[in-house]
C-alpha cells in the first residue's frame, strides 16, 4: 500500500516517517521523499493514529489528489536542486512534465491555484536556499556555485540572490554565521 505524505523535503523528515510507521509496527518497504509504501494495508485507526503522529511532527497525510499532485511537483524540484549531482540538460518544464506524466500547463496552473505562487517561484526559491547552503559550505568560489546551479553567469546568480535575500551572495557569506536558512518545509 502506497501512502502520501506532504512536507516530507529531507532525510530528517524520513526519520520521523520510520519513528511514527515504528511506534504502530508498520512494515514498509520504502520511505521516498513524499512517499512511503508499507508491505500491507491499514486500518482506518491505523491511519488516524498515523495521520495524529505525523502532523506532531510537521506533516499530513495527503488523500485528495490535487494536493497529491502539488506536493509530487515539489517533490521533484527539491529533489532535483537539493540532492542531484547533475541538473538536467533540458529545461524546468520539460523535466518536470516528464517526470510526473502530466502536462506542465496543468501542473503550473494547479500549482498556482493551491499555492498562490508559480513553479517557476518555486524553483527560484529553491535554487537561492541551496546557493546559501554552498556558501555556508564555503568549498565553491561564487563562479562554480553559477555553473553548478545551471546560472547563465555570475551577475544572473547575484541578481536572483539579492532579489529574493536582500543580500548579495558577497555580503551573504561575510555574514553567514549570523543569517539562518529557510526549512525547505516552509518554501
Amino acid at each position: 500500500m502506497k501512502i502520501h505524505i506532504k512536507y516530507m523535503v529531507s532525510l530528517r523528515c524520513k526519520i520521523a516517517v520510520k519513528e511514527e510507521l515504528d511506534k504502530l509496527k508498520l512494515k514498509q518497504s520504502s520511505i521516498e521523499l513524499g512517499e512511503v509504501n508499507l508491505k500491507k494495508d491499514i486500518s482506518g485507526d491505523e491511519r488516524e493514529l498515523l495521520r495524529k503522529g505525523l502532523l506532531k511532527k510537521g506533516l499530513e497525510l495527503i488523500d485528495d489528489k490535487k494536493s497529491l499532485l502539488i506536493e509530487k511537483t515539489k517533490t521533484t524540484i527539491i529533489e532535483l536542486i537539493h540532492y542531484s549531482e547533475k541538473y538536467p540538460k533540458v529545461n524546468y518544464s520539460d523535466y518536470i512534465s516528464e517526470k510526473l506524466d502530466y502536462n506542465y500547463n496543468h501542473l503550473a496552473s494547479l500549482f498556482s491555484e493551491i499555492n498562490g505562487t508559480t513553479i517557476a517561484n518555486y524553483i527560484i526559491l529553491n535554487k537561492i536556499e541551496r546557493v546559501k547552503e554552498l556558501l555556508l559550505y564555503d568549498e565553491l568560489s561564487l563562479t562554480e556555485i553559477s555553473l553548478l546551479m545551471e546560472y547563465s553567469s555570475v551577475a544572473h546568480l547575484s541578481h536572483q540572490f539579492k532579489k529574493i535575500t536582500g543580500l548579495t551572495p558577497t555580503y551573504f557569506k561575510k555574514i553567514k554565521k549570523h543569517k539562518k536558512r529557510i526549512m525547505l518545509e516552509e518554501l
